[in-house]
């Protein structure tokens, strides 16, 4: 039986820098020497354009087709408990990157990889009460109306409601969550630090929206996210960048029609390492999650409920 061949190495289109090219590749370049990354990297210029990519020598003896997941071990890179490793991890994923991350300037990409910081860490210390059904939050910092959704108590500070929400170390409890939700709060906490530190008067504005109406769901991904790759341009099936927020469907027909196992929201820790709400301190791997929503089908009951105690024998 004849094998089709495997699919050809991505090329690394990487970073992108769409307004004051030359200075914003200068000011990454600095960066990347003081990470010691720079000789991993070549640029290519087109008028105002510059792009900076991974070595397209070490994106394939590094990352073959495509593959992020085993580079923190590749580089031995501690990115889950090193903050410059993880630094590291993600620049390297982006400069590897087969669709170019489009930015007007350095100082936008070093928000986003902050975010990206923030978003692995919030993740990783989050964890909640699994409930397709309820959802609650600290009486202490939220109020709930049908019409606006969870919003912020007037003088207290969103950074505080969304730890408290999402992170056990802040409230001393779980609340119920479901994972989709979850990962918009992950994001926004990210980002409302960042913005604490670089843009003050935004917070103030994501602050006093968040007092007034929760943007959630469509419209928060309109708002916050932009997708990189799509079904005519699929990224390779193994790259992530730590700090994705990635989704698990759930193929099986049968108990994908439960409600909240119709799939998975995660986010990409690094390390070849996936969120887990349910049990923080065991990080899926991609194998491992795999596998547990393969044995969905082995627990659905009814076609309405889910036996999680089977699901967890199993897996």
């Amino acid at each position: 039986m004849n094998m089709p061949p495997p699919a050809p190495d991505p090329l690394p289109r990487g970073i992108r820098f769409v307004g004051d090219g030359e200075r914003a590749s200068r000011a990454l370049l600095m960066r990347l020497e003081e990470l010691g990354l720079h000789r991993y990297v070549s640029q290519i210029q087109s008028g105002d354009v510059r792009s900076v990519c991974l070595r397209r020598d070490l994106a394939r003896s590094r990352m073959p087709h495509g593959d992020t997941t085993r580079l923190a071990s590749e580089l031995d890179l501690g990115s889950r408990h090193e903050a410059r490793d993880l630094e590291c991890e993600i620049l390297l994923a982006m400069l590897a990157a087969p669709q170019p991350f489009e930015y007007p300037g350095y100082e936008e990409l070093a928000a986003a990889v902050n975010v990206r910081l923030g978003i692995v860490d919030a993740a990783a210390r989050t964890q909640l009460a699994f409930d397709t059904a309820e959802a609650e939050r600290p009486a202490d910092y939220w109020t709930y109306d049908e019409e606006r959704g969870f919003t912020v108590l007037p003088g207290k500070s969103l950074i505080a409601a969304l730890e408290r929400a999402t992170q056990p170390d802040a409230s001393g409890r779980l609340y119920s969550f479901s994972c989709y939700r979850a990962t918009e709060y992950v994001i926004l906490l990210a980002i409302a630090r960042e913005l604490a530190t670089v843009n003050p008067p935004l917070l103030a504005r994501l602050q006093l929206q968040w007092e007034t109406q929760a943007i959630k769901s469509g419209r928060f991904h309109e708002a916050f996210l932009y997708d990189l790759g799509s079904m005519e341009e699929p990224l390779p099936s193994h790259y992530y960048v730590p700090g994705d927020r990635v989704w698990f469907r759930n193929p099986d027909e049968r108990s994908s029609d439960i409600a909240g196992y119709e799939g998975s929201w995660v986010f990409y820790l690094g390390g070849g390492l996936f969120s887990n709400f349910w049990k923080r301190d065991a990080p899926y791997t991609l194998t491992t999650k795999a596998v547990e929503i393969f044995h969905w089908r082995h627990g659905a009951r009814d076609g309405s409920t889910m036996d999680e105690s089977i699901v967890e024998r199993m897996t």
